[in-house]
């Protein structure tokens, strides 16, 4: 690239131009929807939005009707049918049912003025569509409340609950990407400037821009020829910046380094890029096996999620070793003239000093660092086997409000809890069997199928079933599992809680086997990248034990509220979203990775150099733990940015992010990773003949440790 340094530039402004045209066409032609094809009850659920417009995945509203003393549910009948009636008028999209509708007995409590109706709003009344995250939903709880008042008698309470009413609250405006990505952006502008205390702070900002827009071009193409999510457009940009910066920061300290030695000009360059441009490429090759794992999913917003981080990594790693090298020869000295002098880039040819003296300490202590270490993330991992995917129950969420003191009630009147989240059933033809079917099923309280336009059309009934217990549990998914084994052939379950059931069903039941070739794939990957069979496996059982560990963090964070109102301002939910471990492993598994490969390229390195394994470890921590460290800080702020947006599952996906990259930036690569290849010896380095011939590298006999250390480099030039 350094012999067409003029070529170079051109293509880049021609790709940079394009790229920024690109972005809008790109943007506008990706899509909003949550598609599962394939699952029978998302299949269920479509076909029932799509006759009747309402209910499927959607959560009914639960309007709670209690009658003053004297009164009963019975006596009012008349009154509670124009209540609900008035609310069928305010939300002409909705599918309303009541004891006025269906005389049902399981409707009305045991103290006989408690009732509860149904509420499938479809359209919500701000132009909505059916759907929507928990707790992301317009609330029509006022609307609802409004029409109904006037039609009950004076001294009657509606208090309207359901897992939405219940859910804590946000706001369902959306993912201010702009704002998110403004606060990158600032944090790396930080970090950088005080990495490098220079113009050249501002270089790997540059070429992540340019990756950015690139990647857009990839995926305005993509576009033509496949639905790509809108998840693409908040997963680029701040993946882009974390990746991007990566990489540039890594090639511009080498750069800097072999600047220190008495290197100039192309040859600068040309030694950098030979010491960190491979570590570089098999980063990238990193991440992109991680997100495999999305890409390969039958699920197309996960797909694209996969695609555009699949995207990003291969541009970033594509412009890093282009443009990089040539900005670097032609106006990286430029850049950093403020260094100028006899010491200029001195602090380069020398390892860290704080680093170097905490690795030293490691290596010293590295049984018990490692013993602390690993037995605080084990705990976690431990913990986060009690991970709960499913549906967040009605305890676990508000505990005062209206919608609590609704759900209140209906327990006070032995209503059981299921019946906020009934769900629908799809039949073609004649109801009725499935309707008798259905309600010999245990754990099913009642069922209600009225003979109406709103229940009946084309041929075709919705049914819909109250459970006794609620769709988050255990025995609320028995119930659900009972259901669709005893309805005839002409029904099918759809429903919130069965969408659910299928989609961990379908996405979780063969990762084990897909989580086995990507450690296969990896381990090959950095067996020949360090010329060694222990450390990639190694660097396989870290990240995984890495992993465990966040998804151990969000069980306490989420599941069980350990600070989370205090961290994020928000009521704990009691789960954790059933996309929520899959997404965190896919980028976490790169992003880590990413960080073991700088550590260890530069460990394999430097004991090339001296023969010592500890040398290596003091040297390798030395040289990479402020890059390390300065790139993991970009990627928080990030994704803690994002951790504030007000749309819950982003919240708990991006909290686990963030919380990701700091343990693996503390715990695992400052303490855990020098520890353990202390421990481990010359085994480290250690690659047989047979293993050297299938991989095609050359051998590594474990030879004798040289306890001398000797100067890793030589003393910068004046």
């Amino acid at each position: 690239m350094l012999g067409r340094k003029g070529l170079v530039i051109l293509l880049t402004a021609v790709a940079f131009l394009v790229g920024m045209g690109a972005t809008p066409l790109a943007i506008q032609r990706l899509s909003e929807e949550y598609a599962h094809p394939g699952m029978p009850a998302f299949d269920a659920n479509q076909e029932i939005v799509k006759v009747y417009g309402n209910g499927g995945y959607q959560r009914p509203f639960v309007p709670v009707v209690r009658l003053p003393e004297g009164q009963s549910v019975t006596a009012q009948k008349e009154s509670l049918g124009k209540a609900f009636a008035a609310v069928a008028a305010v939300l002409p999209k909705a599918r309303v049912v009541s004891y006025a509708d269906t005389a049902d007995p399981k409707l009305v409590g045991s103290d006989g003025r408690t009732t509860l109706g149904l509420v499938f709003p479809g359209t919500y009344s701000d132009g909505s569509p059916p759907g929507g995250g928990l707790g992301e939903t317009p609330d029509e709880s006022p609307v609802i409340v409004k029409a109904m008042t006037p039609h009950l008698p004076p001294g009657s309470t509606v208090h309207v609950t359901g897992l939405d009413a219940l859910a804590p609250s946000v706001d369902a405006g959306g993912v201010d990407v702009p704002t998110k990505i403004g606060i990158g952006v600032l944090a790396a502008v930080v970090v950088l400037l005080l990495v490098f205390r220079s113009a050249l702070a501002f270089v790997p900002l540059l070429i992540s821009v340019l990756a950015i827009f690139c990647s857009f071009i990839v995926i305005l193409l993509l576009t033509l020829v496949m639905t790509v999510h809108d998840v693409a457009l908040t997963t680029m940009p701040l993946l882009g910046l974390g990746i991007a910066v990566d990489y540039s920061l890594l090639i511009v300290a080498r750069w800097r380094e072999e600047q220190a030695l008495g290197h100039r000009g192309d040859e600068a360059v040309h030694r950098a890029m030979a010491g960190a441009g491979r570590a570089v490429l098999f980063s990238g090759l990193a991440v992109a096996i991680g997100l495999v794992t999305m890409v390969v999913l039958p699920v197309p917003f996960l797909r694209s999620l996969g695609i555009a981080g699949m995207i990003i990594a291969a541009v970033s790693v594509a412009v890093t070793l282009t443009v990089l090298p040539v900005v670097l020869a032609r106006t990286g000295q430029r850049l950093d003239r403020r260094r100028a002098g006899g010491a200029r880039f001195a602090r380069e040819a020398r390892a860290g000093r704080a680093w170097s003296a905490w690795a030293r300490g490691v290596v010293r202590l590295r049984w018990p660092a490692a013993l602390l270490t690993g037995g605080l993330l084990v705990a976690l991992a431990v913990t986060g086997t009690r991970v709960d995917l499913g549906l967040p129950e009605s305890g676990s969420l508000r505990t005062s409000g209206s919608a609590y003191e609704g759900l209140t009630e209906l327990k006070e009147a032995g209503i059981p809890s299921g019946s906020i989240v009934a769900f629908d059933v799809f039949v073609t033809g004649d109801p009725a069997p499935a309707v008798e079917a259905i309600r010999g099923v245990e754990g099913v309280s009642t069922v209600l199928a009225p003979d109406h336009a709103a229940w009946r059309r084309s041929g075709t009934a919705v049914v819909t079933v109250l459970p006794v217990a609620e769709g988050g549990s255990a025995a609320g998914e028995a119930t659900i599992s009972a259901v669709r084994a005893a309805v005839p052939a002409n029904a099918r379950v759809g429903g919130n809680a069965a969408q659910s059931m299928d989609f961990r069903s379908q996405t979780y039941g063969a990762f084990p086997w897909m989580l086995a070739m990507i450690a296969l794939v990896t381990f090959v990957m950095l067996a020949r990248a360090f010329r060694s069979l222990l450390l990639p496996l190694k660097a396989i059982a870290l990240n995984l034990l890495s992993l465990g560990a966040v998804i151990g963090t969000m069980v306490l964070l989420w599941q069980y509220g350990w600070g989370t109102k205090e961290l994020l301002d928000i009521h704990p939910t009691g789960s954790i979203g059933e996309f929520v471990p899959l997404t965190i492993f896919a980028f976490l598994y790169g992003l880590s990775m990413d960080y073991e490969v700088f550590i260890l390229a530069r460990m394999r390195e430097e004991y090339d150099r001296s023969g010592s394994t500890a040398h290596a470890v003091i040297e390798g921590v030395g040289r990479t733990g402020r890059l390390v460290t300065s790139a993991a800080l970009i990627l928080f702020i990030s994704f803690a940015a994002l951790a504030m947006t007000p749309e819950l599952d982003v919240k708990v996906f991006a909290s686990g992010l963030a919380l990701g990259i700091a343990l693996d930036a503390t715990l695992i690569r400052a303490i855990l990773v020098p520890a353990v290849v202390a421990m481990m010896g010359r085994w480290n380095w250690w690659l047989p003949g047979w293993a050297a011939r299938l991989l095609r590298v050359e051998p590594s006999p474990a030879r004798p440790e040289d306890e001398h250390v000797r100067p890793a480099v030589p003393e910068p030039v004046h």
